[in-house]
């Protein structure tokens, strides 16, 4: 079998470097790619990635190997707001053509919010989605759930059910949330109130997974509330309160930088933002987003994001919350602290377009 001038030529190369002791040149350039794949699927940050490209000319060519940009890491692709140039958005290109579900994703949600791109980013996003990417699939869920980029009638309750049951079944729990109560208020789907009890307790265990995950048991909060009398379940309560939330995808602080410049234009507009600081969508019609029903203060892209600002700050702020806990807990017989109901993928408001 004939060898081509191109292999013939590298062939040659790696000889005479072996020759002269050079031992980096006589590597083949398919254990070199396989080394960058690693580096570049754990890289922590762009720099991480572009240090390598600017070593020496073969690490920037097998740097660029599809295969390589196709492996990188969300955090090896976060780029800044105020970064943002043709560059930037060139080198994204690039990884999402290479079939990098995180470029895809990340170049999507830019398309889609930022850019208003709508049909480019729908496509990036589903290219995502399609490869089990699970932010890709709660965000679609989102679009539909809100009919975004189009009108209020446009909205596919049943469409975004499907999107959050798949992601869900791929461990997501913000779409476990939604999913939960989606189930309960029987929107979208036939209502299911054990199964979508089931599913937000499933959420809130997952979280709890992660966060003794990333914990260190010297500093963490356990230990407080295992050397004290009391039940399992009140200690498991206050560790789930305390728990912070997880940190925002790329992609969602690229959009809270993008936003927080324009703030002026969204305003001009009549179009609000996502309260849940860490998300970062903007609402793509008037009145798109759901509001608290007990203050009708804020507005939600999401259940999910809902619940996030619930415990951070939102429980403190909301006025109405102590006469809305009495009637919730007579309810719901004591149970858990939910955030009320009208927020994400529930019931609409009481607002027309």
């Amino acid at each position: 079998m004939g060898i081509s001038g191109r292999g013939a030529d590298s062939g040659r190369k790696r000889a005479r470097a072996a020759e002269k002791g050079d031992l980096f040149d006589v590597l083949p350039d398919e254990l070199v790619v396989a080394v960058l794949c690693k580096l570049s699927a754990s890289a922590e940050s762009p720099a991480n990635l572009l240090a390598v490209l600017v070593v020496c000319k073969r690490f920037n060519r097998l740097g660029l190997d599809p295969l390589v940009l196709s492996r990188a890491s969300a955090e090896s692709l976060a780029v800044k707001a105020k970064s943002w140039s043709d560059f930037s958005h060139g080198f994204l290109k690039r990884c999402a053509d290479s079939k990098n579900r995180e470029a895809c994703y990340i170049l999507g949600m830019i398309h889609f919010y930022c850019l208003r791109n709508r049909r480019s980013g729908l496509s990036l996003m589903a290219q995502a989605a399609i490869r089990n990417h699970t932010p890709a699939l709660f965000s679609l869920a989102v679009i539909q759930f809100n009919g975004s980029g189009k009108s209020k009638n446009d909205k596919n309750p049943e469409a975004g059910v499907a999107l959050c049951a798949r992601a869900a079944s791929l461990g997501d729990v913000d779409a476990m949330r939604v999913l939960g109560h989606c189930l309960q208020d029987g929107y979208g789907v036939r209502r299911n109130l054990a199964e979508g009890r089931r599913f937000l307790l499933l959420a809130n265990a997952r979280e709890f997974a992660a966060f003794l995950h990333s914990s260190s048991s010297s500093s963490s909060p356990l230990q407080c509330y295992t050397n004290r009398r009391g039940s399992l379940l009140k200690d498991l309560d206050l560790w789930m309160r305390s728990t912070p939330p997880p940190e925002p995808h790329p992609a969602s602080r690229f959009m809270v930088e993008w936003f927080a410049s324009r703030s002026e234009v969204l305003k001009r507009e009549e179009l609000s933002l996502c309260f849940n600081s860490r998300c970062g969508r903007p609402e793509t019609r008037r009145h798109e987003f759901w509001l608290c029903s007990a203050c009708s203060l804020v507005k939600y892209c999401s259940r999910a994001c809902q619940a996030t600002h619930w415990r951070s700050s939102h429980k403190a702020e909301c006025e109405p919350f102590e006469q809305w806990l009495n009637v919730a807990a007579v309810a719901a017989g004591g149970g858990e602290d939910e955030a009320p109901a009208d927020g994400g993928a529930g019931r609409d408001v009481a607002i027309l377009d």
